[in-house]
């Protein structure tokens, strides 16, 4: 009995706080979005200015003031209003939002591509523009919840800030604007992606609008016909067409922040290993396999630490083929054995006599070189006076390749022959063919 008591208080609570019917007004709702739909006078010029002011941001990577566009704009009026004439089966209004749609998507297109045509500001790195061209199911769950909190905000009775919200989380305007970017740079990539991100908007804004119109059960204006029933068909094909590109989108995206995420924790977790040391890493998520790019500083890499990492990466989901090294900052380090130690030594005392040898042999050359330089004047004079007793002075002197003496007599001249047969006997004497003798 207490258990019974329990769950139907239970179901009376969550019915109380749940409940919506004290606080939506639908024939207000119904009656702001139609009245909100159209794009003709002040509307026109008030996208158009928020389109460049827009366009301003991406192209300067400023935040504020793309989201000061967002509330500026008044883009999402058509697409709620084709989610509430797809729910109340209202033709008319799904042609009158279609056309507005179109007008809005044709003027935007005009302002953005004008814009970055004439636009003298080159983005280096355009972070917030490529942001629009890589759209996922994340995208498509902003564009749902979002179009659900922005019919939800319209159909209560008490309004307040939340449509400011939703259009700054579902961003409409910067996938348009990137779309005019790429058509004036023709690049196609960017214009695509952001196209398909625009497209993923107002497909799930309308399809949030739609479920909510039926779950609030907004008075239908007309009942099903054959034709708006292949209507409904074609727009839940529209939504699979649009909806399976983005799960590979997203899938993408998972494994690339997965494989940044392992390999951050698997350099935290080795930042050193042995003498070396992981001072830096990059990831390239470009193509597949992903790799890393390990940045060393230290001792050279070992064979046993390179086998390690290996082992600590594969821990991480992270492959031998995937990690590269930069080893630009390192030092090869060897320890050497006793053995080792003495071999060196021994070949190091080796080198060193051997280079002793050298200079001992080249300064015998010198020495040998000198001695062949220097005349025996005191030997040359004691056997000149004995053979010639007149002579009493000698002197040898060396000029060039020749040998000058000096002979000095006093008793008497000595004749051209007895000078011939000195000069010939001193050639002999000293091994040299070229002697000049000289008498006094």
């Amino acid at each position: 009995m207490q258990y019974q008591e329990f769950k139907q208080r239970t179901k009376a609570f969550l019915r109380e706080q749940l409940s919506l019917t004290d606080y939506i007004d639908i024939q207000s709702a119904d009656s702001n979005i139609r009245s909100n739909i159209p794009f003709r006078g002040p509307n026109i010029y008030i996208l158009f200015v928020a389109i460049i002011i827009a366009s301003v941001g991406l192209n300067v990577n400023s935040i504020p003031v793309i989201i000061g566009a967002m509330l500026i704009s008044p883009l999402m009026s058509p697409i709620i209003g084709f989610g509430l004439g797809l729910g109340i089966n209202d033709t008319a209004l799904l042609l009158k939002s279609l056309k507005n749609l179109g007008i809005m998507f044709g003027i935007s297109l005009i302002a953005s591509t004008l814009y970055f045509m004439v636009t003298p500001l080159e983005t280096d790195n355009p972070t917030e523009l490529l942001a629009r061209t890589n759209p996922s199911i994340y995208d498509v769950m902003i564009a749902f919840f979002g179009g659900i909190a922005g019919i939800l905000e319209l159909s209560r009775k008490d309004k307040g800030t939340v449509l400011s919200g939703v259009a700054i989380a579902t961003a409409l305007m910067p996938p348009l604007c990137t779309v005019g970017y790429g058509i004036a740079h023709l690049n196609w990539h960017y214009a695509g992606g952001a196209l398909y991100l625009f497209f993923i908007n107002c497909v799930f804004i309308a399809l949030a609008t739609f479920l909510a119109v039926k779950y609030l059960r907004f008075p239908l204006v007309a009942e099903k016909e054959g034709r708006f029933s292949r209507g409904l068909i074609s727009y839940g094909l529209l939504i699979l067409v649009v909806l399976v590109p983005s799960f590979f989108t997203g899938y993408k995206i998972a494994s690339e922040n997965t494989f940044i995420k392992n390999a951050r924790h698997f350099v935290k977790e080795n930042q050193a290993i042995g003498g070396t040391y992981i001072y830096d890493y990059a990831v390239d998520l470009k193509k597949k396999p992903y790799s890393l790019t390990l940045s060393l500083a230290g001792e050279s890499l070992s064979s046993e630490s390179r086998a390690l990492l290996y082992t600590n990466a594969k821990k991480h989901g992270i492959s031998h083929s995937q990690i590269f090294f930069k080893e630009d900052a390192t030092i090869e380090v060897r320890r050497l054995n006793e053995t080792e130690v003495m071999r060196d030594w021994i070949a190091s005392t080796e080198e060193r006599l051997n280079q002793r040898d050298d200079s001992i042999r080249v300064l015998r050359a010198q020495l040998e070189r000198y001695e062949s330089l220097v005349l025996p004047s005191g030997q040359i004079g004691e056997e000149l006076r004995a053979q010639y007793p007149e002579i009493q002075d000698v002197t040898l002197a060396r000029a060039d390749s020749s040998v000058i003496v000096l002979l000095a007599t006093e008793s008497r001249k000595m004749d051209a022959q007895e000078k011939e047969r000195i000069g010939h006997w001193l050639s002999v004497r000293l091994q040299t063919p070229a002697v000049k003798v000289i008498i006094e």
